[in-house]
């Protein structure tokens, strides 16, 4: 059974930093893609990044960019994403996905 979990979010104050991962399980996270989401309460769900099984392409939503980055290990099968300079309108549910798959969501919460 293909199964993607995130690790847990948090709660940090304007400015701060946070990385979590994305793990697979049931599957090599190595052959497929991988992506994060995002989504904030009364808003759509929206692509935040995007990377390549091999690691090598990647894509991140042009607001973000310059605060937040998307990596791979894929010898532990995990998918990372960092964030940083975090601002209160990046408080959301942040969800991995990968081919159908997705993950539970994990809540961030920047406060200002």
């Amino acid at each position: 059974q293909v199964q993607l979990g995130e690790s847990g979010g948090g709660l940090v104050q304007a400015g701060g930093s946070l990385k979590y991962y994305c793990a697979a399980k049931g599957f090599t996270y190595s052959d497929y893609f991988a992506r994060w989401y995002r989504q904030a309460q009364g808003k759509e769900r929206e692509l935040v990044a995007s990377i390549s099984s091999d690691g090598d392409v990647k894509w991140v939503r042009d607001s973000v960019k310059a605060r937040f980055s998307i990596s791979r290990d894929n010898a532990k099968n995990l998918v990372y994403l960092e964030l940083s300079d975090l601002k209160s309108e990046d408080t959301a549910v942040y969800y991995c996905y990968t081919s159908g798959s997705w993950g539970q969501g994990t809540q961030v919460t920047v406060s200002s």
